[in-house]
C-alpha cells in the first residue's frame, strides 16, 4: 500500500517567502515558475538561461500564458482551457501541485501566471514574494541547467475562477458612481506623457491611476505590509466599491493589482481582459489624459 504524504503546509494567502519555498523546493508537489518576460529589449528565456532557481521551469508570456493576439482583445488575450492545459501538463503540474511563480519585477509577471490558475479552477497558484531578487539576497544560489520535468496527464480545465470582462462593460461601469476602475500602469502612461506600444495615449475616463509599482516596498522589491496596502486601496476607493475592475497595457500586470487585493481580500475584483491595448484601439471610445481629478 502506497505511503501517503503528509500535506503541504502552506502560509495563508496567495504569496510565499523565501524561507518558505527553500524549504520546500525539493517537494515534488511544488513545481517553481520562472516568468521573466519584457515588453522589448531583453527575452526571459534569455535571462532564465543565465541562472535561475534550482529547478524552475520557464514560462513565456506570450508563447504560454495568453492565446494568440488575433484570437481575442488586446494584444494578450487569455489562453483557451485546453490551451492552458497543455502548457500545464507540459511542466509536469497536477491538480495537487503548488505552483510558485517568481520573476525579476516584484511579481508583475509572475501574478499573470497566479491569476490564470484561479480563473482556470487550479487552486495552487503561489508568487514568490521578492522573486529572484529576494532569493539571491538570502544566499541561495541559481542554476543554469533546466530540470528534466515529467509531463502530466492534461487536465480538464474550465473557465470562470476568477471574472473578466469586455470594454462594453467597462464603459457601463465607468460611469457606475459603485464602480471602482484601477489602472495599473506607471503614472507616465496613465496621464498620457508616453505610451510606447498602443494605439494612443491617455486612460480609461473615471479610471484611478494604481501603479502596480506602488505595491512594493521598493522597485522589484517584496509587497507592502498589509497595514500599508490596505490603506493604499482604501484610499483608492477599492475596498468599498461593489465592483473593482483591474486593466493595465494588455492584461498582464493589472494582475499584480489583483493579487495586492486578494492578499487584502478582495478576491472578487475582475480583470479587463483587453485593457488599454483593447480600448485604445477603439476610436469610438473615449481616452482622458492628465492625472487623477
Amino acid at each position: 500500500m502506497p505511503r501517503m504524504r503528509a500535506p503541504l503546509s502552506l502560509p495563508p494567502g496567495p504569496l510565499v517567502d523565501v524561507p518558505w519555498l527553500a524549504a520546500h523546493a525539493g517537494d515534488p508537489r511544488v513545481r517553481v515558475v520562472d516568468c521573466r518576460w519584457y515588453l522589448s529589449g531583453r527575452r526571459g528565456a534569455d535571462e532564465y538561461a543565465r541562472g535561475h532557481i534550482p529547478g524552475a521551469v520557464h514560462l513565456d508570456v506570450d508563447a504560454d500564458l495568453a492565446g494568440p493576439a488575433q484570437a481575442g482583445p488586446g494584444r494578450h488575450p487569455l489562453p483557451d482551457a485546453a490551451a492552458f492545459a497543455r502548457v500545464l501538463a507540459r511542466i509536469g503540474i497536477a491538480p495537487d501541485s503548488v505552483v510558485v511563480g517568481y520573476d525579476d519585477a516584484g511579481g508583475a509577471i509572475a501574478a499573470r501566471l497566479w491569476w490564470l490558475l484561479r480563473y482556470f479552477g487550479h487552486p495552487g497558484g503561489r508568487v514568490l514574494d521578492g522573486g529572484l531578487q529576494a532569493w539571491t539576497s538570502a544566499g541561495h544560489p541559481l542554476a543554469t541547467d533546466a530540470p528534466a520535468i515529467a509531463p502530466a496527464p492534461p487536465m480538464e480545465l474550465a473557465a470562470g475562477g476568477a471574472t473578466v470582462v469586455d470594454k462594453a462593460a467597462v464603459d457601463r461601469l465607468r460611469r457606475d458612481p459603485s464602480a471602482v476602475i484601477l489602472d495599473a500602469r506607471a503614472r507616465e502612461r496613465y496621464e498620457g506623457q508616453s505610451e510606447p506600444i498602443d494605439a494612443r495615449p491617455g486612460h480609461i475616463p473615471g479610471a484611478r491611476s494604481a501603479p502596480f509599482a506602488e505595491n512594493l516596498r521598493a522597485p522589484s522589491g517584496p509587497f507592502r505590509e498589509p497595514a500599508e496596502l490596505e490603506r493604499r486601496y482604501r484610499d483608492l476607493g477599492a475596498l468599498e466599491a461593489s465592483t473593482v475592475v483591474c486593466y493595465c497595457g494588455s492584461g498582464v500586470t493589472a494582475c499584480h493589482d489583483l493579487l495586492a487585493l486578494a492578499t487584502l481580500g478582495r478576491a472578487d475584483a475582475i480583470l479587463y481582459e483587453g485593457s488599454w491595448s483593447d480600448w485604445a484601439r477603439d476610436a469610438d471610445l473615449p481616452a482622458a489624459k492628465g492625472p487623477d481629478p
